[in-house]
């Protein structure tokens, strides 16, 4: 089945929804993104909040409108409070996103991922080798470079999202979004965004929003990720490189609900 283009009036729809809505998203992630991640989410009309304790955590989800688990610098304590605050989103309801950071070349985050798979993620966001290797097809990247193209991984998508109930993302120069059986693309961006840190990571915070948003989830994570491709692409144009670039994307995304999308 071929996939279908997300189609831009519900991009700038979920755009303007996002900042009417504001849903507080409560964020595991790893130490590297945690500003540039509250920043994104906040510039797109979101409110973040990193509660880490496993005590609070528990709680915390079940207060948040939706919960990130990023597994990119996963350490033991980390995992109790990730687990905690996974069983406090499912206890009321709440969907979770699950970004599987350089699963497949390492055992400790490769294993907790696949565990944790079994507690309903409501997205899961990553590139090509992060969603073979989730999905059993591959060995995973080069830390947290992919080795492969997202077109690459749209098959192994669909049999994650089938197998998970999950709406998977795999992100690239091209993004594919999918349920298992519908599958939407989504075209733009631009190179410069590999060349900052934490894009992805901040994509997956969105996508955590997205997820607490009325509709169709596939359709909205679909515009999570198109939000992110014409907000980078629109930075691109007036950046000079990567050092000009994130607050050119910052300022991006803020625009695109102010004027709406």
């Amino acid at each position: 089945m071929q996939p279908d283009l997300l189609s831009p009036a519900h991009t700038a729809h979920v755009a303007s929804q996002l900042a009417t809505r504001s849903p507080l998203i409560h964020c595991l992630t790893n130490q590297v993104v945690q500003s540039f991640t509250a920043n994104v989410l906040l510039a797109v009309g979101a409110s973040p909040a990193m509660v880490v304790d496993h005590e609070e955590a528990l709680a915390f989800s079940a207060i948040a409108d939706a919960l990130l688990i990023n597994i990119g610098t996963l350490t033991r304590e980390q995992a109790l409070a990730m687990r905690a605050a996974i069983d406090g989103a499912n206890r009321a309801g709440k969907p979770w996103t699950l970004d599987p950071v350089a699963v497949g070349p390492l055992a400790f985050r490769s294993r907790f991922a696949r565990e944790i798979l079994a507690q309903k993620p409501a997205a899961i966001r990553g590139n090509a080798s992060e969603i073979l290797a989730l999905a059993g097809n591959g060995a995973g990247g080069r830390g947290v470079d992919a080795t492969q193209g997202a077109q690459e991984a749209v098959s192994a998508a669909r049999e994650l999202a089938q197998q998970t109930g999950a709406i998977v993302a795999v992100t690239g120069e091209v993004d594919y979004v999918t349920d298992g059986d519908r599958t939407l693309t989504i075209t733009g961006g631009d190179p410069l965004m590999t060349r900052v840190v934490g894009t992805g990571c901040a994509l997956s915070a969105v996508v955590a929003a997205a997820c607490a948003l009325p509709g169709s989830r596939l359709e909205n994570v679909a515009a999570a990720c198109g939000v992110f491709a014409l907000a980078g692409k629109r930075a691109a144009a007036q950046s000079q490189g990567p050092g000009s670039f994130p607050s050119l994307f910052l300022d991006a995304l803020y625009q695109l609900h102010t004027e709406g999308a």
